[in-house]
């Protein structure tokens, strides 16, 4: 079997070698005793070159395997080196599509390589990657206990940068427990790191944009609006695949305060065009619905943009409100003529199924979006007539109030004259 040396050449041969071959040759180049600058260096270039040959072939767990194979070689490099190769490798896992379990397990396993080490600053990166990938999984109360006790950790050190990341991360898990008066307060902590530091674009980006979920959550569409502005743009410059969300999270934002006419054009615009696609093409259907408020419409969106829309739990949340609102504008505007009418001639005209129609009657009855009974047994709704309110009632109650407010004026008179 040939040996190949840790020497340029040898990298070389790599490069221009098959895929099986490459791997094979740039192990060997990792298995060299050499410790000499020279052989480190190539060694460097070996580990970029295989993690890029490994991901290609989606090998994961091999990637995974090198990562601890290369742990006595990071005894002999700096260790910003070491935390660049080991986040690069983490990294190259992470494009491999279904290694979520993967992940944690690599991560898992280099805390505690790290802890043993005592490289506290790697240590506290992969813990925020690790909380990341939990929350992804949807493993909650671990990822918060996790975070809960490395930001009290990273905010003695005052790592600015590192506070930012794990703030905005402690934000997104409320977010996602639906705690949003911790997920604010979180957020309001990951501005005030970043207000002391330089954030990279694409940081400020995200900040940008968990602000515009968090005001769209509270029904503040406009503001929610110009933070997914912000988003986009920071995004847009980047080429950073997030600007498509940002701008259907702008586009959302749009058709909650009733401008869906707007849609249209910020699609066609020039940024808008660049992001054509079913995330966009879902949303205009929407639009369109909503401009002529059709259910049908509404429902045919929902049904061919499932992905889009239902899968999106941010979209998802905001279209359900939307399409009650319209549902129950749609209902009353039916009933309107009525003083009483069957309930299957109601489904009929609005073209939903009859159980679907009388759920939500019976809701709107209790929620006193109009006065009126269900007669179950004829199948029947029942509108009553507006109530007139009594003005003596309110006449009584002021009358009531002021003679209070005499008796307590007597009442301290009196204390005095007694006093």
């Amino acid at each position: 079997m040939v040996s190949y040396p840790a020497t340029t050449e040898t990298i070389s041969l790599a490069l221009e070698a098959n895929s099986s071959e490459a791997i094979s040759i740039l192990y060997q180049v990792l298995e060299d005793p050499s410790s000499s600058p020279e052989a480190i260096r190539i060694k460097e270039q070996a580990i970029t070159n295989l993690c890029d040959r490994l991901t290609e072939e989606k090998r994961g767990e091999d990637l995974r395997k090198l990562l601890t194979k290369l742990r006595p070689f990071f005894s002999l490099i700096p260790k910003a080196k070491t935390a660049k190769i080991v986040r690069g490798i983490i990294d190259a896992v992470a494009k491999i599509p279904g290694t979520t379990d993967l992940q944690i397990t690599l991560c898992k396993e280099m805390v505690e390589w790290t802890r043993a080490e005592k490289r506290t600053f790697l240590r506290q990166r992969v813990e925020a990657r690790l909380a990341a990938l939990l929350m992804e999984n949807k493993e909650y109360v671990e990822a918060l206990a996790l975070l809960s006790t490395l930001v009290k950790e990273v905010r003695r050190l005052d790592d600015k940068l590192l506070l930012v990341d794990i703030d905005l991360l402690e934000s997104k898990l409320h977010f996602s427990l639906r705690n949003l008066p911790k997920a604010k307060a979180a957020l309001t902590a990951a501005r005030t790191a970043a207000n002391a530091i330089y954030v990279p674009p694409a940081q400020q980006g995200t900040i940008d944009l968990q602000s515009g979920i968090l005001h769209a959550e509270e029904k503040d569409y406009k503001t929610g609006y110009s933070y997914f502005f912000e988003a986009f743009e920071s995004f847009n410059a980047l080429g950073d695949p997030r600007a498509v969300f940002s701008l259907k999270y702008m586009l959302l934002c749009k058709i909650m305060v009733s401008q869906a006419d707007d849609v249209a054009g910020i699609i066609s615009s020039k940024a808008g065009l660049q992001y054509v696609g079913p995330d966009l093409d879902a949303m205009k259907a929407v639009a369109d619905a909503h401009s002529k408020r059709s259910l049908k419409l509404f429902e045919n969106a929902l049904r061919d943009y499932k992905a889009q829309l239902e899968d999106d739990p941010i979209v998802h949340r905001h279209l359900s409100s939307l399409y009650d609102t319209l549902l129950e504008q749609n209902l009353c505007r039916l009933i309107e003529p009525f003083s009483r009418v069957e309930i299957a001639h109601i489904a009929e005209l609005i073209g939903l199924p009859l159980d679907h129609v009388e759920k939500k009657l019976s809701q709107m009855i209790l929620d006193k979006k109009f006065a009126g009974t269900l007669d179950q047994g004829a199948g029947c709704l029942i509108i009553f007539e507006d109530p007139k309110a009594d003005a003596i009632y309110s006449a009584t109650l002021d009358t009531i109030a002021n003679m209070g407010k005499v008796v307590d004026s007597l009442y301290v008179r009196s204390a005095k004259i007694m006093s």
